[in-house]
């Protein structure tokens, strides 16, 4: 109903537009002789006169406009609407054809230099209602283009939105289980530890389910379900890996796409740590000058082809959800040497740009531009 409203009103205001430059083009001579002479015979003889030219092209240009134009022309139904205006236009100037057929009976004997007038008048007459024609499909074609342009923005928007949304579902059961899976070992060892766990995951599920269903959360609230996450994983480590977490955030409202670099987390447990050899992860946050840069490095144990649960799952995730809500505003570095795995993120969250990260997304959906 509220959408019927805005179509209804912005129709509404178009054609008040264009009846007021209509309305213009009809006092203007009139106005201009009633401030020279102050006569108001001449006046109206002037808005009479004037009223003569424009009558047919205002019929004519109104019809093709809401009428020929969209329910004609733009269906590609060309030779119905040239058909119909030529009807339309020698119906509007009647008074030419009329005008022809009196002469005929009346003055048949009519100088050619009088006939020659009669239709050179008839003819600037006719080529006023066909240029009247092309202004009114071209304004109609340009607002049609407008539109549709904007259903296309709305569409990509929604789609946008849609996928997003995907990417990070997607996100919530995977942390999840991984987690899941690691209090269940943890029962075995430590009935305590485990029932601790058990409620540091329940904060965790909390944060994930009710925190996170906008498009920008305050980057203190995932720091914080970093931190947590990370002390979680740590579970299933043994004495042979080393942890080391580290975040600097100096402005703790600064506002980040929610969940953006828990996976690269997991990623990091679920691939670079082995229960026989040495292990490293290093996980670093800092935020400073309009920059977040996140960096994980890991060491790297490929899972076997026997066990490829989740491989890349994250990566493509992540990078994927960078793509949506920080176009051209993000670096991504990755790479692999000396068997420690790297991933560098680098995000431009300037105040100045804050309008520029949900650009495409519809603003009648109920999301923050990202900062």
């Amino acid at each position: 109903m509220q959408t019927m409203n805005r179509i209804a009103k912005k129709d509404l205001w178009l054609f008040a537009s264009q009846a007021a430059v209509w309305i213009l083009m009809l006092l203007l001579l009139p106005l201009a002789t009633f401030i020279s002479t102050r006569n108001w015979e001449s006046t109206s003889t002037s808005l009479s006169l004037v009223w003569q030219l424009l009558r047919a092209p205002l019929v004519v240009y109104f019809a093709n406009f809401y009428l020929f134009g969209p329910y004609l022309f733009f269906r590609r139904r060309y030779w119905l609407f040239v058909l119909c205006n030529l009807l339309l236009i020698l119906g509007a100037n009647y008074g030419f054809v009329y005008g022809y057929f009196a002469i005929k009976h009346n003055v048949p004997s009519m100088p050619a230099k009088a006939w020659m007038g009669f239709f050179s008048g008839a003819f600037m007459f006719f080529l006023l209602n066909i240029v009247t024609v092309a202004v009114a499909i071209g304004i109609r074609h340009f607002i049609r283009v407008r539109q549709l342009k904007q259903q296309l923005k709305d569409e990509k928007a929604k789609n946008t939105e849609a996928e997003l949304a995907w990417l990070k579902n997607q996100i919530n059961p995977h942390f999840l289980f991984n987690t899941l899976n690691n209090i269940s070992s943890l029962t075995q060892i430590d009935a305590d530890a485990a029932q601790d766990a058990i409620a540091q995951l329940s904060e965790l599920l909390r944060y994930a389910m009710y925190e996170t269903n906008k498009p920008l959360v305050p980057i203190q609230g995932e720091v914080e379900f970093m931190r947590n996450y990370i002390e979680l994983m740590k579970l299933r480590c043994n004495e042979q890996t080393k942890v080391s977490a580290e975040f600097r955030v100096h402005n703790s409202q600064l506002e980040v796409a929610p969940l953006l670099f828990i996976s690269l987390i997991e990623n990091a447990f679920k691939h670079g740590v082995s229960t026989g050899r040495p292990s490293v992860i290093n996980i670093s946050l800092e935020q400073n000058d309009g920059q977040i840069v996140f960096v994980c490095d890991n060491t790297n144990y490929p899972k076997s082809d026997k066990d490829r649960s989740g491989s890349g799952i994250g990566i493509e995730n992540t990078r994927r959800r960078l793509e949506l809500m920080y176009q051209d505003r993000y670096e991504w570095e990755q790479s692999l040497e000396d068997n420690i795995y790297h991933v560098r993120i680098t995000l431009n969250v300037n105040d100045d740009d804050n309008d520029n990260v949900n650009h495409n997304l519809n603003p009648n959906v109920n999301l923050k531009p990202a900062t």
